[in-house]
């Protein structure tokens, strides 16, 4: 066999290689490739008790509730579609608060709540919801006469 047809059977079983590991990887992580539930994903998915998955949405208004032992909390994560009451034993993130987005690690129960072995809480003060933004970013220009005009983009 000529070295030309070695080095060509050497690549192809190296494309074939690469090809297999990477279907194989996909494979393997086609079950972990949300990077969290939201309540009615969760809900829809029916998302089997006990397993260990993250859930994600915001912390609903007035649900922010702590119990006497000072570390338990439970409040109510929505996606403005379901809801699923969680709660928390630890020490919460400082920018955990109502109204704000929230990741929750940890595994649904029989009655559908979700208890939490960790809290993931972000904030990001520059957002702003496109409409805001764009009314916020409109310029002042001048007109042909010399005169400013407002509003125009």
């Amino acid at each position: 066999m000529k070295a030309k047809n070695q080095r060509l059977i050497l690549a192809l079983l190296a494309v074939v290689a690469i090809v297999g590991a990477a279907l194989l990887a996909m494979s393997a992580l086609k079950d972990q490739a949300a990077y969290f539930y939201t309540p009615a994903d969760a809900k829809k998915d029916h998302v089997e008790v006990g397993r260990a998955v993250r859930l994600g949405g915001m912390v609903q208004k007035g649900s922010i509730e702590r119990e006497a032992d000072g570390v338990t909390i439970r409040f109510v994560v929505t996606d403005n579609v379901e809801t699923v009451p969680v709660r928390f034993t630890g020490i919460v993130p400082d920018l955990f608060k109502e109204d704000s987005g929230v990741v929750a690690e940890g595994s649904f129960q029989p009655d559908g709540s979700f208890v939490a072995t960790n809290i993931l809480a972000k904030h990001d003060e520059r957002y702003m919801p496109p409409q805001v933004a764009g009314e916020m970013h409109k310029t002042e220009s001048l007109d042909a006469d010399g005169a400013q005009q407002k509003g125009t983009k």
